[in-house]
């Protein structure tokens, strides 16, 4: 590399360092880009004249294309080409790059390797390694566009090349010069959160020629820059250049009044926030009212306690009032007696007045309990199902199975004398005699009861019933109850009970004797 290359290459890593110290001091508001493209014109010194000749390429451009993993570390893919008046110099390289992305400034550097293509006068194109260190500054345009102030590289290169037979071996190391614009597609991380502020006052209610303080919160402005402060007001004057402001409320008529806070930073980040306070009329007292107890009974009474409490610290005065009864008392408690006083609630009301007029009023409410209404009369008696005796087809006999169940039926009456038994015999048409079988076991079942258990005949009915089961239904009927007996039919007087028949066991055929043997 000649001296006047290296002088020009160190002015220039100077002027990045001093980039990067600047933009340490800078707030990073804005988002930094995903995708870089760079383009522009490129000024080349191979970095040894005395070689075949070679001389400085003035003519050039660059093209570079940059991948950011983050805010600062990315990958750049880059593209030179250079031409003098016998030499060609073309690149096509790629590495790592960083960046310190600030406001309005963007420093950067990269360390690139890839093909280096050299064309010396008179000789062949050699296709050979190099490398690229380097850097430079990029400067706000616009959200999508930078300039790109200045690159400057130090490129390395090797040659093997020459013409015929001959080798011709040698190293270079020169630098480069570029600028140009540089296109930004995509961000990293989420958007920055705006400026904002919020506007607050206190106390929020005043009375007329009450102090009033507001005060802006500012949020998201950069922390390097002095805050500015302008206020005004809606029908309040209101002046300061601070983040607190005076208001002074004297001579204004109750209603509500709204101040404003602008804030900026002198650059792009501003803000603003509003703030309402509420000039109020004249406090009149307030009232609360209670009963003890609050349910009476009839003639009975309670009392009446009202706390009235004046915010401006005037003297009240009480009175009472109530809808039924009659109400006394003075001061904060009263006493209402509620002789002649229909069931129902009664309201009663308290009233306090200050010495400016200004009075309040709250009610409570007691309540005369009604008579207690005299308990219902007792449900009507019901006859019931209590049993029911199963009969054998074509068969009107009480056999030892019915007449367990019948000795529990005869429990029950005896203990219920008042009570009285139905009997409901019932057959299946299939039966000989159905209609008739019905009544009998019906009328079978009482004879039981009567005969052989002692309860007296007229409390048991005997009915034929519509059933189809081969049984006697058995029902209860409580004193006062009546047995509905749809479906049935009184067994008529007519009808007896019948004898229970045993066949007699036949008899064993007698053996003849054999004949006796002459």
């Amino acid at each position: 590399m000649s001296l006047r290359n290296l002088k020009l290459f160190v002015c220039v890593l100077g002027l990045l360092a001093l980039a990067l110290f600047a933009t340490s001091a800078v707030a990073q508001e804005q988002q930094p880009s995903k995708v870089d493209i760079f383009a522009g014109y490129a000024w080349a010194d191979p970095g040894s004249h005395g070689f075949a000749n070679i001389s400085n390429l003035p003519k050039g451009f660059t093209v570079a294309s940059t991948y950011w993993l983050n805010r600062y570390a990315g990958l750049t893919l880059d593209s030179g080409a250079h031409f003098g008046t016998n030499t060609q110099l073309g690149t096509l390289q790629i590495g790592p790059s960083l960046r310190f992305p600030s406001e309005h400034i963007s420093p950067f550097a990269h360390f690139l390797v890839g093909m280096y293509a050299l064309s010396p006068p008179n000789l062949n194109t050699n296709y050979n390694i190099g490398l690229t260190f380097g850097g430079g500054l990029d400067v706000g345009a616009s959200r999508r566009v930078d300039i790109r102030l200045i690159q400057a590289d130090l490129q390395y290169g090797r040659y093997n090349g020459g013409v015929g037979g001959a080798v011709i071996k040698s190293e270079f190391a020169g630098a480069r010069i570029a600028g140009g614009l540089v296109f930004k597609f995509g961000t990293i991380g989420p958007p920055p959160v705006p400026p904002s502020a919020a506007c607050s006052v206190n106390p929020t209610e005043v009375f007329e020629g009450e102090p009033v303080t507001a005060t802006a919160t500012p949020s998201n402005f950069n922390p390097k820059r002095t805050l500015a402060y302008a206020w005004t007001g809606t029908g309040v004057k209101v002046s300061s250049t601070s983040a607190t402001a005076n208001i002074d409320t004297k001579g204004l008529q109750p209603g509500s009044y709204a101040v404003k806070s602008s804030v900026t930073d002198g650059k792009k980040g501003m803000a603003d926030c509003t703030a309402s306070f509420t000039v109020k009329q004249p406090r009149p007292p307030t009232i609360t009212c209670s009963a003890n107890p609050t349910t009476v009974q009839p003639n009975g009474s309670s009392q009446i306690t009202c706390n009235g409490n004046s915010p401006d610290g005037r003297n009240l005065t009480y009175n009472y009032t109530a809808s039924a009864g009659t109400v006394s008392g003075t001061g904060n408690t009263a006493t209402l007696n509620t002789t002649g006083a229909q069931p129902g609630p009664i309201s009663v009301q308290g009233t306090v007045t200050d010495d400016r007029n200004l009075s309040a009023s709250a009610s409570t409410s007691v309540t005369v309990e009604a008579p207690p209404p005299p308990p219902p009369p007792p449900p009507a008696p019901e006859a019931s199902k209590l049993n029911e005796i199963a009969f054998k087809k074509n068969s009107p006999r009480v056999d030892n199975a019915a007449k367990a169940i019948l000795d529990e039926v005869a429990l029950r009456l005896q203990r219920d004398a008042d009570a009285k038994a139905v009997l409901v015999g019932n057959a299946d048409a299939k039966e000989t005699g159905a209609k008739k079988l019905a009544a009998q076991r019906a009328v079978n079942a009482k004879a039981y009861l009567v005969s052989e258990k002692g309860i007296d005949a007229s409390r048991i009915e005997v009915r034929s019933g519509s059933g189809t089961a081969m049984n006697t239904e058995i029902w209860l009927v409580p004193s006062g109850a009546t047995f509905k007996g749809e479906g049935t039919t009184v067994v008529s007087d007519k009808v007896k009970p019948t004898a229970t028949k045993h066949a007699a066991p036949k008899k064993a055929a007698a053996k003849k004797a054999p004949a006796a043997k002459k």
